[in-house]
């Protein structure tokens, strides 16, 4: 068997690693000189790499490993799957009892009457059957012009050719021609770096109202949809001002267009309710799902659906999908995941326990001298790093530069922490307990000293 437990010394790892092994996101030459991290084994919230450093997993992987590693029921239910039926497509009017099941289950956990499910292998894919989803819908019900999707600056919706459009990164855009046509962004709602003088409430309100003036200026008899995610991710942890969601659902009610909520990251627990939807009180058309659906144990993903979409939809051939599309693997882990999450009470226990007790810990870095804000929901939170709180200041530094001196000190502390330009940004795994909390905020705020300390002594701290 070709596990490697027993493996080669790290430098060995490292040099086979940059020979042949691309990054994804990552200056390869750079990482090549410098080694990469190489992660052996994981348990609970734990880390552990070739050279048997242990490391405090804030960021659950990458957003995704709710449950936490180690669980030997999902490895069980994936052998035993691939013992029974180890693969078969979903294609030619077939299906098999994995995907069924897992339908069956996720019809029941969705708000609303998101009661359909199209199978993909990850979030990105998952976004572009929303395009081809949603355009489709349109020209199905006689109004083939509606293909416009507007989305926000700084959104993040992965990473293929449609899913990169989508999302709002201006570095994504940069590099293969994107984005692809009809794709249309707005502002994000980020009062701390945009807000000005506005408070947080009408600044909401103003960010929002860019979505209908969109929808004036571009013609509603050519939108499509809107997508957004509860909370912006990888764009910060950008959680939106309370006014912020109510006015987005007001408009998308007024208007016909089709709302998709992006819950690739928000779903499954981490706003501590089973999605982020209804954290913010967001009645989804579509709802993208990947990550916590499986708690990274197996690539998988997908589109949920409302009634009526999937029926006018269901009236001809969707010729759109994917060869691991339902793949049975996958689903059998995703259902053990699901059963894991429900039978333990996980979503619950975050939302009454776990998230306000690390919410009461994480508003107090608010008093550091060198956090301007504190943002949370659930079980993702930021802190945005300044030289001026006051003013809610930027560094006079390249963004980035100090965020990444962080980033490098929480690995030094032993947390897995990680930077979106100067704002430090964690989402740990939800089966944290108080102690595990208590562990990883004295790493926390020790790495915001050390970093404060280390920007001062190089002179960093400008605005």
């Amino acid at each position: 068997m070709n596990i490697i437990t027993n493996h080669m010394p790290t430098d060995e790892l490292q040099a086979l690693d940059a020979a042949h092994h691309m990054h994804p996101f990552t200056a390869n030459d750079n990482l090549a000189a410098k080694g990469a991290r190489i992660i052996t084994r994981a348990n609970g919230i734990t880390l552990t790499d070739s050279d048997g450093k242990e490391l405090l997993d804030a960021m659950a992987g990458l957003w995704c490993v709710n449950i936490g590693y180690g669980r030997h029921e999902l490895a069980e239910a994936a052998a035993r799957q691939m013992r029974e039926l180890p693969y078969y497509n979903t294609f030619f009017q077939t299906s098999h009892v994995p995907a069924i099941a897992l339908a069956a289950k996720l019809a029941e956990l969705a708000p609303g009457d998101l009661n359909h499910v199209f199978y993909a292998g990850s979030g990105s894919e998952a976004n572009d059957t929303n395009i081809r989803l949603v355009r489709h819908y349109w020209a199905s019900k006689g109004k083939p012009d509606k293909k416009i999707i507007i989305s926000r600056k700084n959104a993040y919706h992965g990473s293929t050719v449609a899913a990169a459009s989508l999302g709002g990164m201006a570095a994504m855009h940069a590099q293969g021609g994107l984005p692809i046509p009809d794709i249309h962004h707005i502002e994000q709602p980020n009062w701390y770096a945009e807000g000005g003088d506005k408070t947080p409430e009408e600044f909401g309100l103003e960010r929002a109202r860019q979505l209908e003036q969109a929808i004036e200026m571009l013609g509603e008899d050519k939108i499509a949809a809107f997508i957004a995610e509860p909370v912006q991710g990888a764009g910060g942890v950008i959680v939106p001002p309370e006014t912020y969601w109510p006015e987005i659902q007001r408009i998308c009610d007024a208007h016909e267009i089709l709302l998709i909520a992006d819950e690739v990251i928000c779903g499954f627990g981490r706003t501590g309710n089973w999605f982020g939807s209804q954290t913010y009180n967001i009645r989804p058309d579509v709802m993208t799902i990947a990550k916590g659906l499986s708690s990274g144990y197996a690539p998988i993903g997908g589109s949920m659906v409302s009634d009526e979409v999937a029926a006018v939809i269901a009236g001809g051939e969707f010729a759109h999908g994917y060869t691991y599309s339902g793949h049975p693997v996958a689903a059998a882990v995703a259902l053990e995941n699901l059963r894991i999450l429900e039978e333990e009470n996980i979503v619950d226990n975050v939302r009454d326990n776990i998230a306000p007790y690390l919410a009461e810990k994480w508003n107090a870095l608010a008093d550091h001298p060198f956090v301007g804000q504190a943002s949370i929901a659930g079980m993702m939170a930021s802190v945005a790093l300044t030289p001026d709180k006051s003013a809610r200041a930027p560094f006079a530094a390249k963004a980035g530069t100090i965020g990444l001196i962080g980033r490098g000190k929480s690995f030094d502390n032993g947390l897995v922490m990680r930077h979106v330009g100067d704002r430090m940004i964690i989402s740990p795994p939800l089966v944290m307990t108080r102690a595990d909390i208590d562990t990883m905020m004295e790493r926390v705020i020790r790495t915001l000293d050390q970093t404060y300390a280390a920007a001062k002594e190089q002179g960093l701290l400008k605005a």
